[in-house]
């Protein structure tokens, strides 16, 4: 007798013998039992689940001895004919090679006779959805009003190709891919039966390769039987397949999460250098990041899991190593590297790519957490001379944040100062123009903020750039009131921190106003208000009240070396704070 290969030798005779597919099998009896049953079937579904092994029963079912019964005997001679492809009564069609429509109008044709021994005359048409379009139509009106002794099963592991005017014909019947668990149930089953020794760890690692096909992990099994004897171990099924084992997944995914990238890559280049299917250990990553990740949110549920217990001891020592956010991070980072897998020159270089941005991602900040711990800076600056509570942290929407994709930057925040709203007036490191003198009955005021300014630039030529537009309303009661127009009104929020009080105040002591306190408002400029010289450099050409503010602003002085002015910006508190919040470095001053 020839040999039967395991797949056909174990598979199901029976509705109780399915593995994993409880939701059709009980459903199908119930119909049987009922005596509710429909005139055409679809199962759907990935390979090796189940489709056309339920199809068979539902057959034997149907036109068993005394039939149509949910249970009957294995000795029962109709459900051997059809087991075995005698039954003339059970016909089954392969759709990928008879998918003409003059197959199908034959098909019709034969549907008129009555079954020559059984009760129904059954039509089992696999892969459904290779039938043409004209296939499928001619197939229609027969399909939603067949002879009362005719039935139709279709198996198809692609549903979206069959037309909706079919399946909308058939009561449909979606098939789950198998979990592990089951998977290695069954094969301990199969090798006991066959007096075959498998390790516990070399049946899960071949339950992980089969992806929940049973009949993927039958045939696995049996090739492992002629290539290792009556003897299999977890080493022998990761060789032949090129899986890695569970524990050197689990020691990459612990290199991420400490962000130990050197250990990352020296795994990663062992693994290559053993054949191991790269494709196959990214998806065996992303698997256990999304484990991480529901073990959080679950509370530690593993009724959510599919994993041995080995992996729970990880599992609980991982979850520890970094919070959710982060977890998911690394999740969009592998999930973006599966789809481009298989377009990459070289696995190896684009995987070692992977798990450096995976290491990086662990350590990113979200936008919203960049607002957020932006708007708890302002909320905790208070100004250590009595200024105003407002006078903290910059306001998050005046500063213009280019934020990268987390896959190409993780860490790395490229801060661009800028007033929102503005654009065509883009804050610079250097200083810009000169103030305005006022003249008039408050010339003194005048002539004290051109003094300030002066002595402002001379200490901080960054905070300076802040005032250029601002301008002196009043000063009373030892409170030095400075506007801004409402064209920048935004500058409010940049000038109006603890630093730039502390600087203003300085000054305004050694220009003999000690103690004195400011206050910035949102005043329009009055329009006699125009640009003098700079008082250490006065001017024969100083602009008249008659010259517009655009030619004003044009007289600028000698602008401060590149490198000074950029040791300045670096050099801000508010700036350092920022690099210190989100752990970024500075690539860009734009000016």
């Amino acid at each position: 007798m020839s040999y039967q290969v395991i797949a056909r030798k174990y598979r199901p005779q029976r509705f109780a013998d399915v593995v994993g597919q409880e939701h059709v099998t009980q459903t199908l009896a119930n119909a049987i039992d009922a005596g509710r049953i429909a005139h055409a079937y679809i199962f759907c579904g990935p390979r090796g689940t189940g489709k056309t092994t339920i199809a068979r029963i539902f057959a034997k079912c149907l036109n068993c001895t005394g039939g149509p019964k949910s249970d009957f005997p294995l000795d029962d001679p109709k459900g051997i004919e059809i087991a075995e492809g005698r039954s003339i009564d059970v016909l089954e069609i392969d759709g990928a090679s008879n998918n003409g429509v003059e197959q199908v109008r034959e098909l019709r044709e034969t549907v008129k006779y009555a079954p020559a021994s059984s009760k129904f005359k059954i039509y089992i048409i696999d892969e459904v959805h290779m039938l043409s379009t004209a296939a499928f139509n001619a197939l229609l009106k027969t399909l939603e009003e067949p002879p009362a002794h005719v039935k139709f099963m279709f198996a198809t592991t692609d549903p979206e190709k069959v037309l909706p005017t079919i399946l909308s014909r058939c009561q449909r019947f979606d098939l789950r891919r198998i979990p592990a668990s089951l998977i290695t149930e069954h094969l301990a089953f199969i090798a006991k039966q066959e007096n075959v020794k498998v390790d516990a760890e070399a049946l899960h690692a071949i339950a992980r390769g089969a992806d929940g096909g049973l009949r993927d992990a039958e045939s696995a099994l049996d090739q492992l039987i002629s290539f290792c004897g009556k003897k299999i171990e977890e080493g022998d099924v990761l060789s032949m397949f090129g899986l890695t084992s569970r524990s050197q997944v689990l020691g990459l995914a612990l290199a991420i999460l400490k962000g130990e990238a050197e250990t990352a890559l020296r795994e990663l280049n062992e693994l290559a250098r053993h054949g191991k299917d790269l494709g196959r250990l990214l998806s065996d990553l992303l698997n256990h990041f999304r484990n991480l990740v529901i073990y959080q949110v679950s509370g530690g549920d593993l009724k959510l899991l599919e994993v041995s217990e080995n992996e729970v001891v990880s599992l609980k020592e991982q979850a520890a190593l970094a919070p959710t956010d982060a977890l998911t991070r690394v999740m969009e980072v592998l999930t973006d590297a599966e789809g481009r897998l298989r377009d990459a020159a070289s696995k190896k270089i684009f995987i070692e790519v992977v798990l450096l941005r995976a290491i990086q991602a662990r350590d990113a900040m979200s936008i919203d957490t960049v607002l957020t711990r932006l708007q708890q800076l302002r909320a905790e600056g208070t100004p250590s001379t009595g200024a105003p509570a407002s006078a903290t942290a910059p306001n998050p929407s005046s500063v213009a944040a280019t934020v990268r994709s987390q896959a190409e930057v993780s860490n790395r925040v490229e801060a661009v100062a800028q007033p929102s709203g503005s654009s065509s007036r883009d804050l610079t490191v250097a200083a810009t123009t000169t103030p305005a003198v006022q003249t008039g009955p408050e010339g003194d005021l005048a002539s004290l903020w051109t003094s300030l300014v002066e002595s402002v630039s001379r200490a901080s030529p960054f905070t300076r750039t802040y005032l250029v537009e601002a301008h002196p309303v009043s000063l009373a009661k030892g409170v030095l009131t400075i506007g801004f127009d409402p064209a920048f009104a935004e500058h409010i929020d940049l000038v109006n921190n603890p630093k730039t009080h502390t600087v203003l105040q300085t000054k305004l002591a050694e220009l003999g106003h000690a103690g004195a306190q400011v206050k910035f408002i949102k005043a329009e400029r009055p329009e006699h208000w125009v640009a003098a010289a700079p008082a250490s450099a006065p001017s024969a050409n100083a602009p008249t009240p008659a010259t517009s503010a655009s030619t004003s602003r044009s007289a600028e002085p000698p602008r401060e070396p590149a490198t000074a002015r950029l040791d300045e910006f670096k050099n801000d508190p508010l700036i350092q704070k920022a690099l210190e919040v989100f752990r970024g470095q500075i690539v860009e001053v734009r000016a």
